[in-house]
């Protein structure tokens, strides 16, 4: 526990001054890097870690230490070094697919190591079967590129010229790589040298003594304004991927069963018995290492849902902190969460994604629908190819909407990667062959609800050269689920030229001249669309994100409209018709607690829904 003689007013210091370095070394990446993916979509974040392997920072998850110490000793390590490492197997769960690379640098005091400070992020491409290192047909780890367990990349100040050249030599992309790769080094040395200051400003015993408030809070946070309001018992849910790009489509399950106990140390337990067996396509996901350490701080965010106010849940962290309030149980070897190498695991996010709403559908049921409904917020896409430069890869990470929250509608085009963005139109139509059309939201993608969804991107893109197209997409069958009455969102969609793609696709040809029109997903809906006051869905109508047909089939608002110049001018209420027509949809309730969408009976053999889905 807490020393209760810490300074409270150095533990503020002390935490702001985290912070501060941590935006430090990721405004410094964002600067300096090289590729689009890491410059300007953000897809990378950093994480400051104590002496005994702690994330004290909660801003953002971030990889971890442990494969580091495991292979280097923290006796062995000296200033200047920077440690190496994107093997998923290796990675002791901190490491999802192979494009994510992962640099390590130690902070001294006193010529002691007292703390790290680590940047990971998605890399253009380290090798592999095709373009970006995602085959989405991928059978084994092997093919989906470079493997490098943890190695020491910077000794003492001097770069491995060798180990630089062998990763740059199997990248499609490699003065991107290599500009990315001295982006980060240099950044996370920064950040040493800042703590370093840190240490010999208020002394190491004092900054520990911080660290350990600073976490200490965070557990007693989560259990007293959280962890309270989570009725005791047994509360069981599951939820799915749909494909995996070998087989056909079909449910591939990942079940939790949440065990709630105030009285217990660890008052939560997370059982993953009953998820499937592991998938012969890139879907798994290596979790069930150093005890599902990085598992917990990635799933703990979906517990700031239950504070008191939207205000208060923007204010929690989640550090290290969370890791004693919850046991994990995972089951045997061979499943989706514990592959066996080498599984291929680049489409990863199909089941660290899924896992999100898993948990925040088993939290709906136990606290009487208190969860947002579900979203499903980061697909790639993109197009590959020969410019006047020389081969050029395009790849993206869109967001869809988040679900409909018992106080307020989905936010619309968001992105679980914290500060991501989508790559700006002006920036790919000066570097890239082709022209974007349309980039807007996506209409009635929402899921209908007392509170609605937020819709997701509608994106058009022209080629003007002949080219690949490539993405790696869950919810093209599925839908993000709505809940307590909610209905679900609009899944995933792509089309070339109208004719459909599946989610999962590596080197689809297109021709000059040919539009890809790309729909990311919907939110889930939470509670009845009926329930909607019809002003606010004439509203929704006004602004674009509900057609006029959406708001008398979906919510049983009967409205007029007239158009001017292609955008909607006027919205007249039709009130006594929408009285009768909410009168008579009313009867039709849902039988189930969440809904699916028509993608499940699809794929589940005709079943309405799963056995899980009532209360």
């Amino acid at each position: 526990m807490t020393d209760r003689n810490v300074d409270p007013v150095l533990v503020e210091i002390v935490e702001g001054t985290l912070a501060s370095v941590e935006m430090e070394v990721e405004t410094a990446i964002a600067r300096t890097a090289r590729s689009p993916m890491i410059r300007d979509a953000h897809d990378f974040r950093a994480g400051i870690h104590d002496a005994r392997l702690r994330k004290l920072t909660g801003r953002s998850y971030s990889a971890l230490v442990q494969p580091i110490v495991r292979d280097f000793p923290i006796g062995t390590m000296r200033p200047g070094d920077v440690f190496f490492h994107n093997d998923v197997y290796l990675s002791e769960g901190g490491i999802g697919h192979l494009p994510d690379l992962c640099v390590t640098v130690p902070v001294f005091h006193g010529g002691d190591v007292v703390a790290f400070v680590q940047a990971f992020g998605h890399h253009d491409d380290i090798g592999g079967a095709v373009p970006g290192s995602m085959p989405s047909h991928a059978r084994s780890a092997f093919e989906e590129g470079l493997m490098v367990p943890p190695i020491k990349l910077w000794d003492q100040g001097v770069p491995n010229r060798a180990a630089l050249t062998i990763m740059t030599r199997n990248s499609r992309m490699p003065d991107s790589l290599a500009g990315d790769l001295d982006a980060e080094c240099s950044a996370c040395l920064m950040g040493a040298r800042r703590l370093g200051e840190l240490f010999d400003r208020y002394g190491r015993e004092a900054v520990e003594a911080c660290f350990d408030a600073i976490i200490d809070k965070t557990t007693e946070t989560f259990r007293r304004e959280l962890l309270a309001k989570i009725p005791e018992g047994v509360h069981i849910w599951e939820d799915y991927a749909e494909h995996d790009g070998v087989d056909e489509p079909r449910l591939h399950t990942q079940r939790i069963t949440l065990t709630v106990d105030h009285a217990a140390d660890t008052p939560l337990t997370i059982d993953f018995t009953g998820t499937s067996p592991q998938a012969k396509g890139p879907i798994n996901h290596a979790g069930d290492y150093a005890d599902g350490v990085f598992l917990k701080k990635w799933l703990a965010p979906i517990l700031r849902n239950l504070a008191d106010t939207p205000e208060r849940m923007a204010e929690l962290d989640v550090n290290e902190g969370v890791v004693p309030l919850i046991r994990m149980v995972f089951p045997e070897k061979g499943t989706l969460l514990t592959p066996i190498f080498p599984a291929p695991t680049n489409a990863r996010t199909f089941v660290i994604l899924r896992l999100l709403g898993v948990l925040a559908g088993v939290l709906a049921k136990a606290t009487g629908g208190r969860m947002p409904a579900d979203q499903e917020t980061i697909r790639y896409t993109g197009v590959y190819g020969e410019s006047d430069d020389g081969p050029y890869l395009m790849r993206e990470v869109l967001g869809g909407g988040s679900g409909g929250r018992w106080y307020a509608d989905g936010e619309d085009t968001i992105h679980v990667v914290p500060d991501s963005r989508n790559i700006p139109v002006e920036f790919a139509e000066a570097r890239w062959p082709f022209r974007v059309e349309r980039l807007g939201l996506a209409v009635d993608s929402g899921g209908p609800g007392e509170f609605r969804g937020g819709l997701g991107y509608d994106k058009h893109i022209r080629m003007l050269r002949d080219a690949s197209f490539m993405s790696i997409a869950d919810r093209s069958i599925l839908s993000c689920w709505g809940v307590n009455g909610g209905r679900a969102g609009r899944p995933f969609q792509v089309t070339v030229d109208g004719v459909e793609m599946e989610g999962l696709v590596d080197d689809f040809p297109v021709r000059a001249g040919q539009v890809i029109r790309i729909r990311t997903t919907g939110g889930g809906g939470w509670g009845s669309p009926y329930d909607r006051p019809a002003e606010r869905v004439a509203a929704d109508v006004r602004d674009g994100k509900v057609s006029p047909e959406g708001a008398r089939e979906d919510y049983g608002v009967v409205l007029s409209v007239s158009h001017e110049a292609g955008a909607v001018d006027e919205v007249v209420m039709d009130v006594e018709a929408t009285e009768r027509l909410r009168e008579r949809l009313r009867e039709t309730r849902p039988a189930a607690f969440f809904d699916r969408g028509p993608g499940y009976p699809k794929l589940s053999g005709g079943l309405p829904h799963a056995e899980v889905d009532t209360v």
